[in-house]
């Protein structure tokens, strides 16, 4: 057997080197390491062909107009890293956000509740929910396989190139880009619905439609947003929220990441004007924009081109975000913290009523017309919903950015709960931002169930009728656990 007998001053050297490794992470006094942030993109455009969603035929593209990304943002307080996607996309299936948490993770060390991955909903690109995105637990097909890999090469891209960084929190109101679009008409004026009842309250009932008389709820103004800089320099990154549905115009069927890609490209134009390296890269998010849309339905807009009002809401939306972003006040010294869950929310069932129409309508084979269209696309989603288990477990979450709280939902939230949130939540900054890690149709409140309409039919919804209820106390309770 061999002995080894440390001398004093070899005890000394590694005591000093393990010392030293941990001072590597702060400065050379043993501070605390500096706030560190970058951002990058990752190209998600699909092979033309691809069908376009958003309406309830898909049809194959045939032109990309400009490209899809991955807009990704990460955020190092020296202890704990958050990586925060936004995806031009309509939807993200939560299989997609499980893998490419699983890859960050294991690349890059950032824990997978640390990861905000979510889809901007715009109408103009190719399905990234699978082939028929109202099988409850489909595989993923080779486009989703491709984002998974790409969502995680971009927060791989973000931490080789993490610089010491300082931060702000901002917010505007823009709300002359907003309209609610549930509105109640006149009596007698109400079509029916596909199921053959007749609603309170009517989606996009026509611009300047003349029962129109008041919309069903509120709209929420406010751009929220971090921006992210070099210590006194050069701007990194943004990550904004701004309640809209989206803009929609396009040319044909081609590929678009809609005013959500445009605002990203003007914020760059407006920021950095000449080339940087790294790039700076802007991202919107989509808010709690269940129930708004872009159109004026009292004073409509005049006849316009294609891509025409997308660009100027992009470029309004971007040069006030950016007079907003010259009163801000940055700060380093930020800690970071995540949390996650998946609470039990029941999914609709239909009724055996509900489940002999549909049967009856799919064996009659309609031909297809404009009210055909709406009868066949729910009977299909009716019956697809009977197949799907009692209930299930779906994703929410919470990050803290010093005192700001990003919560997420995975649908599309109408805009009264990120309202709420915004007034309930502990943290001083606080909003929601929807379609996150997953995408499960519309979440309209109790209150608006009851009015019925569009967003609340069986196959639009498809998570029980208090599941905003329980979203809103799930996040709020991620939020209090979090609270400085």
């Amino acid at each position: 057997m061999t002995h080894f007998r440390l001398s004093a001053s070899l005890l000394c050297a590694l005591f000093a080197s393990i010392l030293g490794s941990s001072v590597l992470a702060g400065d050379h006094e043993g501070k605390p390491a500096p706030f560190r942030a970058a951002a990058a993109t990752s190209n998600l455009t699909p092979a033309i062909g691809g069908d376009i969603i958003g309406g309830f035929s898909p049809s194959p593209s045939k032109h990309i107009h400009d490209e899809l990304h991955a807009r990704c943002l990460v955020l190092d307080d020296g202890k704990t890293k958050l990586a925060l996607v936004v995806c031009d996309l309509l939807g993200v299936h939560k299989l997609i956000s499980d893998e490419a948490r699983r890859i960050i993770e294991e690349r890059t060390g950032i824990p997978r509740a640390n990861v905000l991955i979510s889809a901007t909903h715009t109408h103009s690109a190719s399905s990234a929910l699978g082939n028929d995105r109202y099988v409850y637990a489909p595989e993923m097909d080779e486009y989703q396989k491709f984002v998974a890999r790409r969502i995680a090469d971009g927060v791989q891209r973000c931490v080789n190139t993490l610089r010491p960084a300082e931060l702000a929190y901002g917010s505007v109101d823009i709300p002359e880009h907003v309209f609610n679009r549930r509105w109640f008409l006149r009596p007698g004026t109400m079509p029916p619905n596909p199921f053959g009842g007749t609603d309170l309250v009517k989606m996009n009932p026509g611009a300047g439609n003349p029962n129109l008389v008041e919309p069903a709820g509120p709209t929420d103004p406010t751009v929220s947003f971090v921006a992210v800089r070099e210590p006194g320099g050069k701007p990194i990154g943004l990550f904004a929220a701004y309640s809209l549905h989206y803009v929609g115009g396009v040319s044909g069927a081609a590929v678009s990441a809609d005013y959500f890609g445009m605002f990203a490209e003007e914020m760059k134009k407006l920021l950095t004007p000449e080339r940087q390296d790294p790039p700076f890269v802007a991202m919107m998010a989509n808010g709690t924009s269940g129930d708004i849309n872009n159109i004026n339905f009292r004073n409509p807009r005049g006849k316009q081109g294609p891509y025409e009002q997308m660009q100027i809401v992009a470029d309004d939306v971007a040069k006030k975000v950016q007079l907003a972003m010259k009163d801000l006040t940055y700060r380093s010294d930020l800690t970071l913290d995540a949390r996650y869950s998946e609470p039990t929310i029941a999914w609709r069932r239909p009724t055996e009523d509900q489940i002999a129409w549909a049967k009856k309508v799919q064996a009659d084979k309609l031909p297809e017309g404009r009210e055909t269209i709406l009868q066949n696309a729910y009977a299909k989603r009716t019956l697809a919903l009977a197949e799907y288990p009692a209930e299930g477990n779906l994703p929410v979450q919470a990050l803290r950015i010093g005192d700001v709280c990003i919560g997420t939902m995975p649908c599309e939230v109408f805009c009264e709960i990120g309202l709420d949130f915004r007034k309930r939540s502990p943290i001083k900054n606080s909003f929601l931002v929807s379609l996150a890690h997953g995408y499960y149709g519309y979440l309209p409140t109790p209150r608006h169930h009851d009015l019925g309409g569009y967003e609340t039919w069986l196959g639009t919804n498809r998570v029980e009728r208090t599941a905003s209820e329980k979203f809103t106390k799930e996040v709020l309770r991620l939020a209090g656990e979090m609270k400085p």
